[in-house]
């Protein structure tokens, strides 16, 4: 007996090793949070604009992500491409023709590009320089900047044949200009972006406004192959 009364508590050795055991645990569980994940809850929440219909051609647009880009204009920024490829009830929607090869061969080359909303434009750039096909040129591309009376910016780039100017007011759905491949673009596309002051803002379209175009409506009114 004299023995184990000089032998210490086991008691305050066990919570000692299960706090250090809890401790292994948590770090290891926050270890194997995704960074992507981790870095996400801590982002400011993005706001959106709802804008009209780009092209009166079904289309399909690819997102540039949250921090992928970071000039007003860019980030948050979205591509769009015009597909056909559709006969009525058959056929497969693709980008081009036959092998994308030429800006021809594109559905989208040189189809009217439309206003975003009412209001004023307040920039244009021009570039007259056409690329290839899988062979991007120099900055700046074909654009134009146009302005809401709520600040919202809107713009639109990779722009051939613009046919507004500086200081033009426009309303939703009027002609600015055609489909183009020129500045930095890989192949016949627009480039929208939208921002209010520094913050940039993610496009979503009016889909109400999408179903009172025919052409968008009614797929089997698609450009056909």
């Amino acid at each position: 007996m004299a023995y184990f009364a000089h032998v210490p508590s086991p008691q305050p050795a066990l919570s000692g090793m299960t706090t250090m055991i809890l401790r292994i645990l948590f770090a290891l569980a926050v270890s194997a949070i995704p960074p992507t994940i981790a870095h996400a809850a801590a982002d400011t929440p993005i706001q959106t604009v709802e804008i009209a219909p780009l092209f009166y051609q079904r289309f399909a647009c690819t997102d540039h992500v949250n921090g992928e880009l970071s000039d007003l204009g860019d980030a948050l920024g979205t591509d769009c491409l015009v597909l056909g490829g559709m006969d009525g009830s058959k056929g497969l929607m693709r980008f081009y023709r036959t092998d994308g090869a030429t800006d021809e061969d594109w559905y989208g080359w040189h189809v009217e590009v439309h206003a975003p909303f009412d209001g004023v434009v307040v920039e244009i750039g021009i570039n007259g320089v056409t690329n290839a096909p899988g062979s991007p040129g120099q900055p700046p591309p074909g654009y134009i900047k146009f302005r809401r009376t709520d600040g919202v910016v809107v713009v639109y780039a990779h722009l051939d044949e613009i046919r507004v100017r500086q200081g033009d007011r426009v309303v939703v759905g009027q002609v600015v200009a055609l489909d183009g491949d020129n500045g930095t673009a890989k192949n016949p596309h627009v480039h929208v972006g939208a921002y209010r002051g520094k913050r940039p803002l993610q496009i979503r379209w009016d889909l109400a406004a999408e179903g009172r175009i025919q052409t968008l409506a009614h797929p089997q009114q698609q450009p056909r192959p």
